[in-house]
This record gives C-alpha cells, sequence and structure tokens, in this order.
C-alpha cells in the first residue's frame, strides 16, 4: 500500500486535470461574483467618488434632531469665514470623512450636539438614517458609521451661529 501512495497510477493525471479546469472555472465565477450588483452590469460600470459619499453623509446627519453643526471648531470657523463670500456654497460634507471601496464604504462624522440631548439616541439616528441614505442612493455597502462628537452646544453659547455677529451676549449671572 505504501507504494501506490509513492507511485501514483496513470488513472490520477486526469482527476488532476479535472480540478485545475474545475479551480479555472470557479476564479472566473468569482470574478463574476466580484463585478456583479448595481454599479457593475453587464451594460457598463458605475463609479461613484468619494465626495458623493461624503455628501450624502453630510446632508443625512444634519437631518438628524440634536444635530447643532458638524466638524471641529478650527473646520467650523473656516467654514462660517467662507460662508460670509457672496455666491459661495455651504460645504455640506464638513465634518465627514470616507473610506470608500468598490463595492463598500466606512463613515466617519464629527459633530456638535445640542445640549438636552441623548448623545447615544443622536449617534444611533445618524447611523441608521446616514446608512439607509448611502445605500439607497449608490447601493454601496456601509460597513460602519462612526460617530466622534466634538463639542456640545449650550443654549446662549457665544459660539452660536445665530445673527447676533458673533457679538457675546452679556451674562446675567452678575448684578
Amino acid at each position: 500500500m505504501a507504494e501506490t501512495a509513492r507511485n501514483p497510477g496513470p488513472s490520477s493525471a486526469p482527476a488532476a486535470e479535472a480540478v485545475s479546469g474545475e479551480h479555472a472555472g470557479s476564479e472566473h465565477e468569482v470574478e463574476q461574483q466580484r463585478r456583479s450588483g448595481p454599479l457593475h452590469t453587464p451594460r457598463g460600470d458605475t463609479t461613484i467618488e468619494e465626495t458623493v459619499v461624503q455628501k450624502l453623509a453630510g446632508m443625512a446627519t444634519r437631518e438628524v434632531p440634536g444635530v447643532f453643526a458638524m466638524g471641529n471648531a478650527a473646520r467650523r470657523a473656516f467654514s462660517a469665514v467662507t460662508d460670509r463670500i457672496p455666491g459661495s456654497q455651504t460645504n455640506v460634507s464638513n465634518g465627514v470623512t470616507v473610506e470608500k471601496g468598490e463595492r463598500q464604504a466606512a463613515i466617519d462624522v464629527s459633530i456638535v450636539v445640542d445640549y438636552g440631548f441623548s448623545i447615544v439616541e443622536v449617534s444611533q439616528g445618524i447611523r441608521r438614517n446616514v446608512i439607509r441614505s448611502v445605500e439607497n442612493a449608490t447601493g454601496l455597502e456601509v460597513l460602519e458609521v462612526n460617530v466622534n462628537v466634538t463639542d456640545v452646544h449650550l443654549p446662549g453659547d457665544s459660539s452660536d451661529e445665530g445673527d447676533d455677529g458673533g457679538k457675546k451676549a452679556p451674562s446675567n449671572r452678575l448684578e
């Protein structure tokens, strides 16, 4: 028996060819499966840039109650300046970063939460809204949405982007 294992007969060569033929066919099938989906069709491919996903995620995040602003303090200050330039457009992708592959995306958002809202509930709402919005609009699978809360906006806060021109309201604590 040991000799048969060391010296296989001629019948094993066609079996090896059949296995390699099967393997080649499965590689083709794997490639077809990899390229199938709503973005890859027999009639052509659709590519989606990261900025598209950023804008969709930014809009979806802003729709969630309790989100006061997006981005860190430096980015919000820069955006406040550029928003005052006539003809400039609001940057809806502010505070959103995206890592996108061919069929999947991972999204990070940085927000400022309004005081009085549950950060947990706001974060869950953002995840639900961003995943629904991006997946429905692009066909990409959203693997994760990470929410970074950078600040809490307090009522009467001087960093409010209201119409007081950025002037600090007088304090009522001292008489």
